[in-house]
């Protein structure tokens, strides 16, 4: 079984920068894909950053140019470094690991709250 532990969410100002973590444990295997998404109130979840094993990355347009997502493959941990925050990126922040050759696990963290104040 595969486990998620986030940190890294809190309160900033709008422009400001914040850097979650998400670390794996329990059988990750090397095939895999990690992101991070996120939910507001009101609204569905939405993908904001995926990073393969390869390093192959995909941001959502709202975030291109702002977040940058990486991946320490030694430490089965996944961050999401967030630059010029907005009021907009207000939500709960959830990391996804996937197994994408086997799929053996589909893990979600238990989420981590960032709100940024105008």
């Amino acid at each position: 079984q595969v486990q998620l532990v986030e940190s890294g969410g809190g309160l900033v100002q709008a422009g400001g920068s914040l850097r979650l973590s998400c670390a794996a444990s329990g059988s990750i295997g090397s095939i895999n894909a990690m992101g991070w998404y996120r939910q507001a109130p009101g609204k569905q979840r939405e993908l904001v950053a995926t990073v393969t094993t390869g390093g192959s990355t995909n941001y959502a347009d709202s975030v291109k140019g702002r977040f940058t997502i990486s991946r320490d493959n030694a430490k089965n941990t996944v961050y999401l470094r967030m630059n010029s925050l907005k009021p907009e990126d207000t939500a709960v922040y959830y990391c996804r690991f996937r197994d994408t050759y086997y799929h053996r696990y589909d893990a979600w963290g238990q989420g981590t709250q960032v709100t940024v104040s105008s």
